[in-house]
């Protein structure tokens, strides 16, 4: 999963969201040296990836790419899976796509000092490109892809995976909606344990 699903899954806590989405950048135990509710978003995200990487039906999905794209399979079908969050959106939000970034968008801005350094250098870009909003569309998604490229010193074409997204757009759709049922459920539960943290 991508920031648009790692930031949906959060519900409604703003800190729980601030920490499931810079948590890549925090790493062992340093979940520690923040406060409950943003480590609690750390938690949430180790959760979500560990659950997803080892779903039978993500797996099936990635499997697909792993030939061409070997390690970086999983980081493209995470951001497949953000693109049909994106399109799909209505069924799981009443909030418009649009007005979900903006609010999260605003949320980072008047937190800025929570941020990791990390997290802070990427708000310029996240905002600049509309990242949430430009998962929806298949230029969008093409143009995230690029920067992934970028980011990673081309090691692998991340973009030319725009071809197999057409290809078997159907059944990545098929796959994701039954998937993400259950990541539903799973985080609902996740939540709830975690609230036990004091």
């Amino acid at each position: 999963m991508n920031f648009l699903a790692h930031i949906y899954l959060s519900g409604e806590n703003d800190l729980l969201k601030i920490g499931n989405f810079m948590a890549d950048s925090i790493h062992g135990r340093n979940y520690n040296n923040f406060q409950i509710e943003i480590k609690k978003g750390i938690l949430l995200h180790r959760s979500i990836d560990s659950f997803t990487d080892t779903h039978l039906i993500y797996r099936q999905s990635k499997h697909r790419l792993h030939e061409k794209y070997g390690h970086y399979s999983g980081v493209i079908m995470d951001i497949f899976y953000d693109h049909f969050l994106a399109t799909n959106w209505n069924t799981y939000s009443e909030i418009k796509l649009e007005e979900y970034a903006q609010n999260f968008y605003k949320l980072l801005q008047d937190h800025y000092d929570l941020l990791t350094e990390k997290a802070q250098g990427m708000l310029p870009y996240m905002l600049g490109r509309n990242w949430l909003v430009s998962y929806a569309t298949i230029e969008g998604l093409q143009m995230i892809l690029f920067q992934m490229d970028h980011r990673t010193k081309n090691r692998v074409d991340m973009h030319e995976s725009i071809v197999e997204l057409k290809h078997y757009y159907t059944e990545f759709e098929t796959e994701f909606k039954l998937f993400f049922e259950e990541l539903r459920a799973h985080c609902a539960d996740k939540i709830k344990e975690l609230n036990q943290l004091r």
